[in-house]
């Protein structure tokens, strides 16, 4: 089983489940970014890199890039997914639901 998993942009951004969306449609994001997503999983101690040249499958047509994170005993991937949604809005000073 590998340690680690990978997070695409599209994950949080506000898109359709069908195009990749991973955490509830209130936490979505706009034009997330790898690099903000590195920083965010860093921010909540995470060890991650970016992986900058890399494409999502759903989205195949941009290359967006992803981050690769070591998995974190105790902790699904959604909980991180969603922690990392709540961080990045944080961060852009959106406290609250759009």
């Amino acid at each position: 089983m590998p340690e680690h998993f990978y997070v695409y942009p599209a994950y949080l951004e506000k898109l359709p489940r069908s195009d990749g969306r991973r955490v509830p449609a209130a936490d979505g994001l706009v034009e997330v970014t790898a690099e903000e997503l590195l920083a965010a999983a860093r921010k909540l101690g995470a060890k991650a890199e970016l992986e900058a040249d890399k494409q999502y499958p759903r989205r195949c047509f941009a290359y967006a890039g992803r981050i690769k994170v070591a998995k974190t005993p105790g902790r699904t991937k959604t909980e991180f997914l969603r922690a990392l949604a709540h961080e990045l809005r944080r961060q852009r000073g959106q406290a609250g639901r759009a």
